[in-house]
């Protein structure tokens, strides 16, 4: 080989490599954009004045004092798996809208779902719909009245005729998440909200769920009998809503059974693989702010996270009383049922379940909790 024909390979090897190269870029590039990206608008941040822990007289000798500088040392906290947040707070969102929009509807569930990154461990606090709450952005569309039941937070985001009482493009769920904010100090990441349809399509993709009735108030109304039971979509949906008349706790119950019996499944080697092509192809059926990057996060810590490490909590039910609201209104002729609670108890344990310190999971080594909180937690069989 001449000394010309070398140099012109080497000129073409180059070449090449750069093509290649801008190729691969270009690939990469292209996907990070599209994994990156939110799949619904973001909620608005809450931005909240925090009081001072400590305040300096101004005109003392400390107030000119100056601070020596401390040094970072090394700690060693683990690092979050899958590449995640050391935590994060999801608000779930089931609604009632039984088509395949989300232009109505009530929050038939209503779940905010703590995920540790560290432990890892994933706790889901249940909130009663029907609390009486104040709900923001709605006064100026009600005739000064700002308040409603929390599930109704949902529907007067939503863009329906007759409602959509502010503009933020997060709908229902952002006005939600700041009606939790605002009542109960709840701080939401990300929210996903899905219909009676999208649910039932759901299961259905996974090839249905096994369930096991425990009694009679969990089969009532459903035509199952005790004992295990393989459900289609439209079957665990009539379980997740059904209660006995009156039992509100008992739909909570019902519903923890379901999502349990789904997380066993969605982690099935023959499932788990298809994680992927199942968010591609309900991302146009549910609404939410997450990335198809953090979806794939969550899937991969549901691989690593021991079932022992999923706890459900309830408020205790000795807080909540059923109360019955008498407006003006024809719609209400007999009044509106609602849940009252004192706020101030309710944000206690709030801030608890924020800071992961309730419920405790099974495989917590902590302190003991209270009988009160004993009872309002249960775990994935």
């Amino acid at each position: 080989m001449t000394k010309t024909q070398k140099t012109i390979l080497a000129i073409l090897g180059t070449f090449t490599v750069m093509f290649f190269g801008g190729a691969v870029g270009y690939v990469w590039t292209t996907y990070r954009a599209f994994a990156t990206k939110p799949l619904g608008p973001a909620i608005p941040v809450v931005t909240q004045a925090m009081p001072p822990v400590w305040t300096v007289t101004p005109g003392t000798p400390s107030d000119t004092a100056m601070l020596v500088p401390t040094l970072p040392y090394p700690t060693n906290t683990p690092e979050p798996l899958c590449g995640g947040p050391s935590t994060m707070n999801i608000l779930a969102i089931g609604s009632d809208r039984r088509s395949d929009d989300y232009i109505y509807g009530n929050s038939d569930i209503i779940r905010v779902v703590r995920v540790d990154f560290i432990t890892p461990k994933v706790t889901v606090l249940a909130f009663p719909r029907d609390l009486w709450v104040e709900i923001p952005y709605i006064a100026d569309n009600l005739n000064g009245f700002d308040h409603g039941r929390l599930n109704q937070a949902y529907l007067y985001g939503q863009p329906g005729d007759g409602f959509a009482y502010w503009d933020d493009p997060s709908q229902g769920p952002g006005l939600l998440a700041l009606t939790l904010n605002l009542n109960f100090g709840v701080n939401i990441d990300h929210y996903l909200a899905v219909n009676m349809r999208t649910f039932e399509k759901v299961i259905n993709a996974i090839d249905g769920i096994t369930v096991n009735v425990p009694d009679l108030e969990t089969a009532y109304n459903t035509g199952l009998k005790i004992g295990k039971h393989q459900l289609n979509g439209a079957q665990a949906l009539k379980v997740a809503r059904n209660r006995t008349q009156g039992a509100v706790f008992e739909r909570t119950s019902n519903q923890n059974l379901i999502l349990c019996a789904m997380r066993e499944k969605v982690l099935s080697p023959n499932i788990v693989t298809q994680i992927p092509a199942l968010i591609e192809s309900f991302k146009d059926n549910i609404q939410t702010d997450f990335t198809p990057d953090q979806l794939s996060q969550l899937a991969c810590l549901g691989t690593k996270l021991p079932v022992e490490n999923i706890a459900f909590a309830n408020f205790p039910k000795e807080l909540l009383k059923e109360d019955v609201r008498v407006f003006e209104d024809p719609a209400y002729p007999n009044g509106l049922f609602t849940t009252a609670a004192d706020f101030n108890i309710l944000r206690d344990y709030v801030t608890k379940f924020q800071a992961g310190t309730w419920p405790q999971t099974e495989s917590s080594t902590a302190e003991a909790e209270t009988e009160a909180e004993e009872a309002s937690s249960s775990f994935c069989p």
